[in-house]
């Protein structure tokens, strides 16, 4: 993984991903996870893990905070920040796939604290990610 400076627009990212994991709801595993996307409209969309009695229902904070972009209208993303209350985290293999539907080259912005961000782009993270076309599918 190929490691970039961090912007200062990276940083604001990262701590709106912080503050958004103040308000996850995980009561089984207490990993609470914050996620802040930014769209191409210049908008920020954040997002909290909310996890459930029936564990397949739990969605990630990533997910959380797409669902509330393309809800809005956005589906065109240009970075996403994520972390946890007990520090880093990386987008899982479901928020990888679920994100390269609608930018491959999207920035991912992780780290253990604001001094030390980790910056790569999800075509890294998930290679040989895939993206069906519907035939006839408008947007």
């Amino acid at each position: 993984m190929a490691e970039r400076k961090f912007t200062e627009k990276d940083l604001q990212l990262f701590r709106l991903a912080k503050k958004a994991a103040e308000n996850a709801y995980a009561p089984f595993s207490d990993y609470k996870v914050g996620a802040a996307l930014l769209g191409t409209d210049g908008q920020v969309y954040t997002g909290c893990n909310v996890e459930n009695s029936s564990y397949g229902g739990t969605i990630c904070a990533e997910r959380t905070a797409a669902v509330k972009a393309v809800s809005e209208g956005c589906k065109t993303f240009e970075a996403l920040a994520v972390t946890s209350l007990s520090g880093e985290a990386s987008p899982c293999g479901i928020c990888r796939q679920f994100l390269y539907e609608f930018a491959p080259d999207l920035r991912i912005i992780t780290g253990a604290g604001e001094e030390n961000l980790n910056v790569t782009t999800l075509r890294e993270l998930l290679p040989g990610g895939f993206r069906l076309e519907a035939e006839g599918a408008k947007e």
